[in-house]
């Protein structure tokens, strides 16, 4: 069977949450499938040896610099250039006219919902979520398949785009081997040394989008750095005038040398920053799933993330879960996730099962029963 697999993003070098899943999917599956052949449709750019080519799987580099013509009328032109009988497209998105049998991962419809946020989205942004508002609910009516990440997300597409639930198969995400190996001293000590972290610190994984719940995040941070003066916040992702405007807002700017701005992070940096951190803060407004949750578990740091959309689901009851619309919740978590040795114990050896639940065996496993056209409950082999 030729399988295509369009991972348009998969080359360039600041990986985000659907690059990296569709990367994580193809190496697995390279592991787990010897007999099919597989087309990986990319785009040209800089880490263009993030993926090997193997015997059956072959990395096919597209033309076409702007998404909307790449994913439309290139991508198309590809998958029947090499004949491929059925095309996975991996990031919410896909080819309006096409023959081939489409299966597509809709990792959420956040994209669909309102807000009353104000949108701090950049331009590529917002014209990408426009661009996704128009296409999806056309392009899913046309779909062999419909794979989600969570149920919870499952609920919501259904909602969203009048779909039953039979329609919409959940396979979950998974978490790599990589994570939870515990780097070297010499790593350690390197990446505490280019941040200059001489304490303890707790990490945020930050974007300038409203629903990461930077806000509340930030004023949690400074009302629990008013009483633990050793610690301090890494925050990956935003500048430091965005967490300058908050803290002028609330008049704590005093507290601004309290946040190390770490900006885009390396893996092998993230890796450190999770096996070093105190307590990992996801209080997430919405998400489609939340891996970074399970990220940091591997390394046995406390987790503390919301009891809203898909992160209960993920977290079950091995992190702190709080409101995250409560800042006082959210403080309130902090200091015993880093106080409270008892629960802070608890947690983490709850937290070191969790990620054996979700393996990205298991998701290549699924996947590849959807491809076959089999139940993904199935054997894959």
């Amino acid at each position: 069977m030729k399988i295509g697999i369009e991972a348009q993003r998969l080359f360039r070098s600041h990986k985000h949450g659907m690059d990296i899943v569709a990367l994580e999917l193809i190496r697995a599956l390279q592991i787990l499938d010897t007999q099919n052949e597989y087309f990986i449709f990319v785009k040209s750019d800089s880490d263009n040896t993030c993926l090997n080519e193997t015997s059956n799987f072959h990395i096919i580099e597209v033309p076409g610099k702007n998404y909307v013509f790449w994913e439309q009328i290139m991508l198309p032109i590809y998958a029947q250039k090499y004949g491929v009988e059925v095309l996975h497209c991996t990031s919410n998105t896909s080819p309006m006219f096409m023959s081939t049998p489409l299966i597509l991962t809709l990792h959420d419809v956040i994209f669909m919902e309102k807000t009353t946020e104000k949108n701090t989205s950049s331009n590529y942004q917002k014209f990408g979520n426009l661009y996704r508002k128009w296409l999806v609910p056309k392009v899913v009516r046309k779909c062999k398949s419909i794979v989600t990440i969570s149920e919870v997300e499952k609920n919501n597409i259904s909602k969203s785009l009048d779909l039953s639930n039979d329609e919409i198969t959940v396979v979950h995400n998974g978490v790599s081997g990589r994570f939870g190996i515990k780097p070297s001293i010499e790593t350690i000590y390197k990446v505490r040394k280019q941040l200059s972290l001489d304490s303890d610190f707790f990490l945020f994984l930050g974007n300038v989008e409203p629903r990461k719940n930077v806000n509340n995040t930030v004023k949690a941070f400074v009302a629990f750095a008013e009483i633990n003066a050793e610690v301090k916040l890494v925050i990956t992702g935003i500048k430091p005038s965005f967490v300058a405007d908050i803290l002028y807002e609330i008049g704590k700017i005093s507290y601004l040398n309290r946040f190390v701005f770490a900006g885009f992070v390396a893996e092998n940096v993230l890796l450190t920053l999770y096996a070093e951190a105190k307590v990992f803060l996801y209080p997430s407004l919405r998400e489609g799933f939340g891996l970074p949750i399970l990220e940091a578990m591997t390394f046995g740091t406390p987790v503390v993330t919301s009891n809203i959309s898909a992160m209960p689901e993920v977290a079950g009851d091995a992190a702190f879960l709080v409101n995250p619309f409560s800042i006082k919740e959210i403080t309130n978590a902090m200091t015993i996730a880093y106080k409270n040795d008892a629960l802070r114990n608890e947690k983490i050896a709850l937290g070191y099962l969790r990620p054996n639940m979700f393996t990205w065996q298991k998701t290549a496993e699924k996947m590849l029963n959807i491809y076959k056209g089999r139940s993904p409950e199935v054997l894959a082999i």
